[in-house]
């Protein structure tokens, strides 16, 4: 991927934490922004050969940013640097600049090579923020669309060949926390940089909160592959709503989790909620039979269920959707809800010094949206992508 020369956005209404900004522009200096105002201002200094971006008005946003993407296209994560691009041609038209490529549970030496390949992309293509391990190290009963023949419990030799395997660019691991070696092993991953995940998981309360004091600083799509809240019994949604330090993925498809409910998560974690996708390979696509890992995918009206089981198995989301289904179905406000999509997420692996927002030194990615959030135009490192 190219980096992009100067480039201006004018005339736009910025969204920002504290409010929309209007009559905005942004200045982009190769892949990073390299200042942000008002008015006419934007012409001062202006190279000769810069380009520019009438807004008119519309809305402008950070990137997005997903941590939780299996697929699109017809393609999925684990197929190969080809399908990679396939993926992320798609994500880039809804709004998604970066995306961290999720991989569901296989065996040992097919998820190490699987890490290699992401690693040599994210290597060369900023789009790319590395990967997220959805398994092996999760519960059976709780499992989701992940085969039970693969699962297995975290063993050090393990945990230390997939670190190594993604030489650094293991973002988050999703595990189950009860299971003999999960808190070594969360200390392993944490001390690798990787952020550790709840999910897929039949822990309790008391069992998520001490996973989270061991160093996990997420929960996996929440609500889903996991015990519900119970007035008595709280669930480790609730364990994740108490800790400060943990952000809290939704898949806000309007299948995963109620609006309602959406809204209940923003409420009781404001400022840790990141919307991601858990897109699969129909995502972009057509309805019809998928394989996700090893097991068979039906996706009927944009869901997609196992074969065998029934179990949700991913989504078909894109981040634009995600944005809209929260501010018109669940009520948040826009600010909030492009915070979940954008510097929520950059900040919970580690990423919000350079990542989530239009300001000068940070990345130079942005979403163009009309007045019905519908998207636009997008750039990633200051290069049109849509």
């Amino acid at each position: 991927m190219s980096i992009g020369t100067t480039h201006v956005i004018h005339s736009a209404r910025l969204i920002r934490p504290t409010g929309i900004l209007d009559d905005a522009w942004v200045r982009f200096d190769g892949d990073r922004v390299a200042s942000v105002g008002t008015g006419d201002d934007w012409r001062d200094g202006l190279p000769s050969d810069a380009t520019t971006t009438d807004a008119a008005g519309r809305r402008l946003a950070p990137g997005f940013i997903d941590l939780h993407c299996h697929g699109a296209g017809g393609a999925a994560a684990d197929e190969g640097a080809e399908a990679v691009e396939r993926i992320l041609a798609v994500h880039n038209a809804h709004g998604t600049t970066r995306s961290v490529l999720s991989l569901v549970t296989a065996g040992v030496d097919d998820l190490a090579a699987q890490l290699r390949v992401i690693a040599a992309f994210a290597e060369r293509d900023p789009r790319v923020l590395g990967s997220h391990l959805e398994g092996p190290f999760l519960d059976t009963e709780f499992r989701g669309a992940h085969d039970p023949a693969l699962l297995r419990t975290a063993d050090a030799a393990s945990v230390d060949r997939l670190i190594d395997a993604a030489n650094g660019t293991l973002v988050q691991i999703t595990m189950a926390p009860e299971h003999d070696g999960a808190l070594d092993a969360i200390g392993r991953f944490v001390d690798a940089g990787v952020r550790v995940a709840v999910g897929h998981t039949g822990a309790d309360f008391e069992t998520a909160l001490a996973a989270f004091e061991a160093g996990a600083t997420l929960l996996t799509h929440a609500f889903n592959g996991m015990r519900g809240i119970h007035h008595r019994v709280p669930g480790p949604v609730v364990a994740a709503m108490r800790s400060p330090e943990v952000t809290l993925e939704i898949v806000n498809d309007g299948v995963h989790v109620h609006p309602d409910v959406v809204r209940l998560a923003f409420a009781g974690a404001p400022g840790r909620i990141a919307l991601v996708t858990d897109a699969m390979a129909a995502t972009g696509s057509s309805d019809g039979r998928y394989i996700l890992g090893s097991l068979e995918v039906d996706v009927v009206d944009g869901v997609a269920r196992l074969v065998h089981g029934r179990s949700i198995a991913g989504s078909t989301l894109t981040q634009d959707v995600a944005l809209r289904q929260a501010v018109v179905e669940a009520g948040i406000d826009l600010e909030t809800a492009v915070a979940a999509l954008t510097e929520v997420p950059a900040a919970a692996i580690g990423r919000g010094h350079e990542l989530g927002r239009l300001e000068a030194g940070f990345a130079a990615d942005a979403v163009l949206l009309d007045d019905d959030l519908g998207v636009e135009a997008v750039w990633g490192a200051g290069v049109r992508l849509a």
